[in-house]
C-alpha cells in the first residue's frame, strides 16, 4: 500500500458520516491492545480555540524537555498534520504502517467512521513512540467523541458556543453538556471563559464527579496589556504563578484567552510534578506555531507568483462565535481597504459565519474550496442577500479559490489587507496555493 492508497482508503470512510458512541472505537482499541491506556494525556475540548490551546501546550511541554505527541483535526493541507511528535508531522511511511495495522483488526461488516479509525492510529502511534505527554484535541463534542476513551492527566474546555447544533443540540446548555462529558472523576479540570449558561452546566458536572475544577475568573485571571504587531501581550495570575508581559504568538486579542487556559493547564501539570518554568513558557510560546489562524503573509510572499502588494491574513473562523472574535480583530487592523475572500461549508450557519466579517469588508470575493461540503458562491450570495440585503460593497463570484486570490491580489494596494476566512478548508487550499505545497489532501 502506498501513502496515496492509504489516505484514499481512509477518506472513503467519510461516506459513513458521523456517529455518536464509543463502542466501535473501544472495540478497535481493545483489538490493538488498548494503546490509549499507556498514554499520559491532556484532553482539550471546546467550541473555539482548541487547536491554539493545544499548540501552545505542546510547545511549552516540548521546551520543558518532554517528548510530546499532538493530535488535532482537521488538517489544512496534509493528513500528516493530524499527528505530530515533538512538533514533527507523522511520516508517510508511518501513516501507511499504522493504517495497515488498524485495518487488520477491523470487522468489514462493521466499518468505523473516519475519525474513529484515525484516533486509533494516533493512540497507537503515540504509544509506540513512547511520548511523555500527548495533547489530544476532541473532534466533535466530547462526551461521545472517539478521543474520550482516554483517562487524561487533565481535561479542559476552552469555551462553549453554538456549533454543530444538529448533532450537539441547539442551546448552549445542551452543547455544554456534550463538552462536559470529558470531565472525569479524579482528573483535574480547567475551564476557559464561558457564558453563564454553559458554566452552570460545567459546574454541575464537576459536582457530579466530585472535582472542584479550576475556572476562569475564579481560580485564574488574565489581562491584555497591549499588542506587538497584532500579537497580544498579557499577564496571568493563577493559584501558583504570576506572569507578566507574556507575548502570545498568535494574532488577535481573543488568543489571550487560549493562552490563559494553556497556562492554567500547565500550572496543573506543574502541580503534578512536571518541571515547567516561566523561562520555558516564554521560550515555548515564542516557538509555537498554528498555521491558518490569524496567520499573516507579508507583501511579496503570495500568491504563487509572489506578486501580492498587500498583506494577506488567513483565519479559519467557521462558526458565529469564532467569526465575531475574528471580526473584532479585523477592526483593530483597519487601515486601508479590506478585501474579503470567503468560502463556507453548506452545512454551517452561513449567515452567522459571514455577518461579523462582512461588515468589515470593502471588497468581497465569494468562492469555494474543492470540497464536496462547500457552498457554491451563488449560494453564499443568496444567503447574504436573504439575511443582510444586497451587498453594499463591490463583489465578485469565483468558482475556483486561486482565481479569487488572484483577483484580490491584483486589486489590493500596499495599505490594504486581503483576508481569507470562513472555513478551515478554504484556508487550507489558499495556504497550499501560496506555499506551493501539493494539492490539499481532501478531508
Amino acid at each position: 500500500m502506498t501513502y496515496s492508497d492509504a489516505i484514499t482508503r481512509l477518506f472513503g470512510l467519510q461516506t459513513l458520516g458521523m456517529k455518536f458512541g464509543l463502542e466501535s472505537v473501544e472495540t478497535i482499541l481493545s483489538s490493538l491492545g488498548n494503546p490509549e491506556k499507556a498514554l499520559k494525556c491532556v484532553h482539550v475540548s471546546g467550541t473555539n480555540g482548541k487547536g491554539s490551546t493545544a499548540a501552545l501546550l505542546e510547545a511549552v511541554l516540548r521546551e520543558s524537555g518532554l517528548k510530546t505527541g499532538l493530535y488535532t483535526s482537521p488538517h489544512l493541507v496534509t493528513f500528516r498534520e493530524r499527528m505530530r511528535i515533538n512538533g514533527v508531522m507523522v511520516s508517510e511511511e508511518d501513516v501507511v504502517g499504522l493504517a495497515e495495522e488498524v485495518w487488520k483488526v477491523i470487522d468489514p461488516e462493521k466499518l468505523p467512521t473516519f475519525f474513529e479509525f484515525v484516533t486509533s492510529m494516533a493512540f497507537l502511534y503515540f504509544k509506540r513512540e513512547k511520548v511523555d505527554v500527548a495533547v489530544v484535541e476532541t473532534g466533535l463534542g466530547g462526551r461521545l467523541d472517539s478521543t474520550n476513551t482516554i483517562k487524561p492527566l487533565i481535561s479542559a474546555v476552552t469555551n462553549v458556543g453554538l456549533e454543530h447544533t444538529e448533532i450537539l443540540g441547539d442551546t448552549l446548555e445542551k452543547i455544554a453538556f456534550e463538552k462536559a462529558g470529558i470531565i472525569k472523576k479524579n482528573v483535574p479540570f480547567v475551564g476557559g471563559r464561558m457564558a453563564p449558561e454553559a458554566l452552570g452546566v460545567i459546574e454541575a458536572k464537576l459536582r457530579e464527579v466530585g472535582v472542584r475544577g479550576k475556572l476562569f475568573g475564579r481560580d485564574y485571571r488574565i489581562a491584555v496589556a497591549g499588542n506587538l504587531s497584532g500579537r497580544p501581550a498579557m499577564s496571568y495570575e493563577g493559584l501558583r504563578w504570576k506572569i507578566r508581559n507574556l507575548v502570545v504568538p498568535f494574532a488577535g486579542e481573543y488568543q489571550a484567552d487560549n493562552a490563559g487556559l494553556a497556562l492554567a493547564i500547565l500550572e496543573e501539570l506543574a502541580a503534578l510534578g512536571y518541571e515547567i518554568t516561566e523561562e520555558r513558557i516564554v521560550s515555548g510560546f515564542a516557538g509555537a506555531t498554528w498555521p491558518g489562524r490569524g496567520e499573516e503573509f507579508p507583501p511579496g510572499t503570495w500568491p504563487a507568483d509572489k506578486s501580492g502588494k498587500a498583506t494577506l491574513i488567513l483565519d479559519g473562523a467557521h462558526n458565529p462565535e469564532g467569526a465575531r472574535a475574528f471580526g473584532k480583530y479585523l477592526e483593530s487592523k483597519k487601515g486601508g481597504n479590506i478585501h474579503l475572500v470567503t468560502g463556507v461549508m453548506a452545512d454551517k450557519d452561513i449567515e452567522g459565519v459571514l455577518g461579523p466579517v462582512l461588515s468589515r469588508a470593502d471588497y468581497l470575493y465569494l468562492t469555494r474550496p474543492v470540497y464536496f461540503r462547500a457552498a457554491s458562491p451563488g449560494l453564499l450570495l443568496e444567503k447574504i442577500r436573504g439575511a443582510f440585503g444586497e451587498p453594499s460593497v463591490p463583489f465578485t463570484l469565483h468558482e475556483e479559490l486561486p482565481k479569487a486570490l488572484e483577483a484580490a491580489s491584483l486589486k489590493a494596494g500596499p495599505e490594504d489587507l486581503v483576508v481569507v476566512t470562513g472555513s478551515l478548508f478554504v484556508v487550507g487550499e489558499a495556504r497550499a496555493s501560496i506555499t506551493g505545497e501539493k494539492t490539499v489532501e481532501t478531508n
